[in-house]
Formats: C-alpha cells, sequence, structure tokens
C-alpha cells in the first residue's frame, strides 16, 4: 500500500514537471478533434473509456500518439485517397499531426474559454445492417445500371488487405474501396460522397475470397432502393 501511493505520488509529480513544448493544446485543438472523431465511441457508457475531458484523455495522451501513429484509431478502415466518402472519420494528415505534436510536446491542458460545445451523443446512433443490398462475392459483371451509395463489407477476413474497383464499359476503372488489415470494428457502411452511376456491363472486382460486399443503392425521388438478382 505504502509503495502505491509513493508511486502515485511520483506519477503526480512527474506529470506536473512536464516539459511544454508547444502552443497547441487540449481545449483549443484537441478537444475538438475528439469530439469530432472519438466521441461516439469513447463517453460514459461508451463501447471504450471516455476521453472527453482533459482528465480523462491525458493519462492516455502516450497510448493516443501511438494508436493515431498506427492508423488504428479511430477504426475507419478505408484507405484515404481511393474513394471519397461522406461518413469517413479517419483523421486528416493535419488532425494527426496536431495530435503527435501536442503529445510530444508536453500535452498541455490550456485555457478552459476555449472549449468548444461538448458533443451531440444523444445523435449518434450506431449503424446497423442494411436492409437492402446486392450481396457481391466475387468478381461481376452488371446486367443492369445502378446508382451506388455506398458499400458494405460482411464476413471479411481478419487481416485482408484489398481494393475493390468498378471498370466502366468505355474501360474508365472508378475506385471504390480499399482496406488495409480488415479488422471487424471495420464492419459498417461507407457511403459515398457523392452517388455513383455505374453502366450496365460495369465489371466489379476485388472482393476477396469469404468476403461478402453489398452495394447499397441510392434512392432517387424518395423512392425505395430496390433488391433483386438482375445483377
Amino acid at each position: 500500500m505504502k509503495r502505491a501511493l509513493v508511486m502515485g505520488m511520483f506519477l503526480a509529480s512527474a506529470r506536473c514537471h512536464d516539459i511544454i513544448t508547444t502552443t497547441i493544446t487540449w481545449d483549443r485543438e484537441i478537444s475538438r478533434i475528439v469530439y469530432a472523431r472519438c466521441a461516439g465511441c469513447h463517453h460514459a457508457g461508451g463501447s471504450a473509456f471516455p476521453l472527453l475531458t482533459y482528465s480523462e484523455a491525458r493519462p492516455w495522451a502516450v497510448a493516443i500518439k501511438e494508436e493515431v501513429e498506427e492508423r488504428r484509431m479511430p477504426p475507419w478502415g478505408a484507405v484515404k485517397g481511393f474513394g471519397d466518402f461522406r461518413n469517413d472519420q479517419a483523421l486528416t494528415p493535419e488532425q494527426m499531426e496536431l495530435i503527435v505534436n501536442w503529445v510530444s510536446g508536453g500535452a498541455p491542458e490550456g485555457d478552459a474559454k476555449n472549449l468548444p460545445p461538448g458533443p451531440q451523443l444523444a445523435n449518434a446512433a450506431p449503424a446497423g445492417r442494411p436492409r437492402r443490398g446486392f450481396r457481391v462475392t466475387a468478381e461481376i459483371t452488371l446486367r443492369a445500371p445502378i446508382l451506388l451509395d455506398g458499400l458494405w463489407l460482411e464476413g471479411t477476413p481478419e487481416g485482408a488487405s484489398f481494393q475493390v474497383t468498378a471498370e466502366l464499359p468505355d474501360g474508365a476503372i472508378e475506385p471504390l474501396l480499399w482496406i488495409y488489415e480488415y479488422q471487424p470494428r471495420f464492419a459498417h457502411p461507407f457511403l459515398l460522397r457523392a452517388p455513383l452511376r455505374l453502366s450496365r456491363g460495369t465489371v466489379i472486382r476485388g472482393v476477396p475470397a469469404g468476403a461478402v460486399l453489398l452495394l447499397l443503392e441510392a434512392n432517387p425521388g424518395g423512392l425505395p432502393a430496390r433488391q433483386s438478382a438482375r445483377y
């Protein structure tokens, strides 16, 4: 007990004497990134330990830096620049640099007056499996056009890396999704920034053996998305 108390005092003293070498602070820059990219899981009662206050995040600073540098967090899964997704939760290079420099510079708290409003967690409902979507398990050629709104992976082998593309009838290649070292936490929708029209005769390639890719159709004119075997 005495040893634990002494160790706790030592750690507290070490934190108090961190050398601050950065102007980046939790209150001004880092909290905004965490609220936007991490709050959905890292809140009280969420699927991961809370990180919404400085006192919660500071003990994990070094671990946060390592997870960010290894691109393990946030658990998005898609490689940036290959496809464009409106629900992309991955950090931008600028956000990664801010976090790394904040931790390396002593992880200062800053001034509470710079804190943004807290995240609206009540509106962050977990994504459920889509009710509609055409299943792709191997290379296929579309027998009818489709207005593609997004993609969803199921049953993908853990650790698999692959690129899914669409080759249009004129030979043009549309990058759809690049997954690097798949993990079960990547089982979520990848929703395109804008719906993509794929013509009849388009070839979908790159789905790995054992995986299922759902092609999610957009709803033009508010009509329900269709599900059929016409592909």
